[in-house]
């Protein structure tokens, strides 16, 4: 039984995939995004938020299940990078 589990008919590929979070003051949950180049957002994001002359109204679209996401800058609290990883097996 225990041979079933290691022959290659039951290999499974795990891939990654990175997601952008973003923490919205006064919410409990993120906003989770996924990006083409969720790091580079990730770094752009980060930069507007180092200028605390005025917010700004930045505009996202995603290839997740949120498709595109307004919001300012001045009510972002935090943002993360988070890698998850998920399995695809095999078809045939």
């Amino acid at each position: 039984m225990s041979s079933q589990y290691n022959s290659g008919q039951n290999q499974q590929n795990i891939q990654s995939k990175t997601s952008l979070l973003i923490f919205l003051k006064g919410s409990v949950a993120p906003i989770v995004l996924y990006l083409e180049n969720p790091k580079a957002v990730y770094e752009d994001i980060k930069e507007l938020l180092k200028n605390t002359e005025a917010p700004k109204m930045i505009e996202l679209e995603a290839i997740g299940p949120l498709k595109k996401v307004s919001l300012s800058t001045a009510e972002i609290s935090g943002l993360a990078l988070q890698e998850e990883k998920y399995v695809v097996g095999n078809q045939g």
